[in-house]
């Protein structure tokens, strides 16, 4: 069976994976991640009813939140990132 990964943001940090998994019970998930206190997780949901979910669940309240769903884009990897590292900047040398 094929799965899509839904991103879901905007949510309340009183959301636990138990409570996604509860929200997404109608379309059967497989797996539940929260990220971190970050606002945001993802749910894994069968591919034939991944456009439901996101047509159901994108915009409903929980928790006092209207939450995002939406297809989960890939991850970029870090090392394609561009441009220089953090530090103090400016970098120059005084003379």
């Amino acid at each position: 069976m094929a799965v899509k990964s839904l991103y879901v943001g905007n949510l309340s940090y009183l959301v636990t994976e138990s409570t996604l998994q509860e929200l997404f019970a109608e379309y059967e998930p497989t797996e539940v991640r929260l990220i971190g206190n970050k606002g945001f997780g993802f749910v894994d949901v069968p591919e034939e009813k991944a456009e439901a979910a996101i047509a159901a669940m994108n915009g409903r309240e929980v928790d006092g939140r209207a939450i995002n769903v939406s297809e989960a884009r890939p991850r970029a990897r870090r090392d394609d990132r561009r441009g220089g590292g953090g530090g103090f900047g400016g970098g120059g040398r005084r003379w």
